[in-house]
């Protein structure tokens, strides 16, 4: 299965993580939306440095795109 170009298939812990999200958004479930965005930044930044690590990388678009539909979901 397949959503925008999130393969539910894809290896990566973030990957399967933002293809719940999608669904989630998808079926407009907003408190497990939040959950799962709490989850997928932190699947995204663990193990990405030291202590005193801040965290510099953006989103890639497919994360972007999800938390704008959260927001767009939210304000309705």
């Amino acid at each position: 299965m397949d959503m925008d170009g999130i393969s539910l298939n894809a290896h990566r812990l973030s990957d399967r993580i933002a293809f719940a999200l999608e669904l989630a958004l998808v079926q407009k479930d907003i408190r497990i939306a939040d959950v799962l965005v709490n989850a997928l930044e932190l699947s995204m930044t663990r193990n990405s440095g030291g202590g005193d690590f801040v965290e510099r990388r953006d989103y890639p678009p497919e994360m972007e795109a999800l938390l704008k539909k959260l927001k767009e979901i939210k304000a309705e």
